[in-house]
């Protein structure tokens, strides 16, 4: 079924997250501010910051079909690399920095700000990091969490599909996703818990803010939750890819996921009950191989290759995905990303090219604006919109 003669899935939308660098030594640099202004004059309420002085976030309205986030995806991308070089700077999709910045992030001033510094403390000293949120419209708060009890069996996959942060203060980490190494050492962060009802939600919710574990519900930063501001189930765990397309293909299978479960909610199917402990393995072994990988299967168990999953996980999802119009590019986006690999293995090309880490940036640079998920293999590329990287005695 063709894109536009499909009928409506529920709708959806996307946040994306970018890191601010200089053009000549590649670092982070804490200058989002400017970037954000100028660019917020093209794309208004869609562009922001977020937690630190180094981001810049954009965000989607939301839309029915794929096609749809993929064009609003591309023009953020496209305004806020011009607004960068407008001021002398650069923006990359990475989830980690390539190269370090500031050893403390600055930090956003504002008195909710402050109050998470005083509560989380150390934590923000790794919050440069950028991620990809996909809401999907599910108003009904009963069943966006057993839905979310569903989705927790696929979030070691969905981080594999997005890994992008093997780099971590100069330095290969080993992981595909730092970032996943990161996040979960928040008292509320990384897979959420199974819930038997609103009620059940609210009881632990109200138990976390009495232990001062959060600040508020806005900062309960589990890997699926239901929107606090938003009638969404809100999917958390990935990075920020390098590309739109992959944000889309993401998107997309997310989606599908959403609607599968919910499918099976109303089969009185309560999804399965996977212990913490495991999925925390499975969590470790998607951050460490990626896509390349073996994933721990957290059904049976078992060590199954990442592409074997993904091909089981959309031959499952197929008919939602059929219905809404997605079939076709996400089996086109499938099969780029098991060609190319993740943003991981991409950003290691490029690293492997020359052995400069300077030649991750200006790849990701590159891609970022407009790229379409390539190896890596140019290393020292060019903006796609034809904004020059400039070159640097930096190694």
């Amino acid at each position: 079924m063709a894109e536009r003669d499909a009928p409506p899935g529920p709708r959806f939308g996307v946040e994306e997250e970018f890191l601010v660098v200089d053009p000549v030594t590649r670092c982070v640099v804490p200058h989002a501010a400017p970037v954000i202004a100028r660019a917020a004059a093209r794309l208004g309420p869609r562009v922001s910051g977020e937690i630190t002085k180094l981001h810049v976030e954009t965000r989607t309205d939301p839309v029915s079909s794929a096609g749809a986030l993929l064009d609003q995806l591309t023009e953020a991308r496209r305004v806020v690399v011009e607004s960068a070089a407008a001021e002398g700077l650069r923006v990359v999709a990475a989830g980690t920095p390539v190269l370090p910045g500031p050893s403390v992030p600055p930090v956003t001033e504002g008195p909710r700000q402050d109050r998470g510094t005083a509560t989380f403390r150390g934590l923000h000293d790794e919050l440069a990091i950028c991620a990809l949120h996909v809401h999907v419209e599910l108003p009904d708060r009963e069943r966006a969490l057993r839905v979310s009890n569903h989705l927790r069996a696929y979030l070691p996959l969905l981080i594999v599909l997005t890994a992008n942060s093997p780099y971590w203060g100069g330095r290969d980490s080993g992981y595909a996703s730092w970032r996943t190494m990161i996040w979960p050492r928040w008292p509320v962060g990384g897979p959420p818990p199974r819930f038997t009802s609103v009620a059940h939600y609210e009881q632990v919710v109200q138990m976390l803010l009495a232990a001062g574990a959060t600040v508020d519900t806005g900062t309960l930063f589990w890997d699926i939750r239901p929107s606090v501001t938003h009638p969404t189930l809100e999917v958390r765990v990935a990075d920020v890819p390098v590309t739109a397309q992959e944000s889309v293909l993401y998107a997309a299978l997310v989606r599908a996921l959403v609607v599968a479960a919910s499918e099976a909610v109303d089969r009185g199917d309560d999804g399965p009950d996977i212990p913490a402990e495991v999925l925390r393995v499975a969590y470790w072994r998607a951050a460490r191989d990626g896509l390349a990988g073996e994933l721990l299967d957290v059904r049976t168990g078992r060590l199954v290759p990442a592409r074997e999953l993904l091909a089981e996980v959309v031959r499952a999802v197929r008919p939602v995905l059929r219905a809404h119009g997605d079939e076709e590019l996400v089996d086109a986006g499938a099969d780029r990303l098991l060609a190319v690999g993740c943003g991981a293995d991409r950003q290691r090309a490029a690293a492997a090219r020359r052995g400069r880490l300077t030649d991750v940036v200006d790849f990701l640079v590159a891609q970022t604006g407009g790229g379409s998920g390539g190896d890596g293999g140019g290393g020292s590329g060019r903006v796609a919109v034809g904004l020059p990287v400039e070159e640097s005695k930096v190694p």
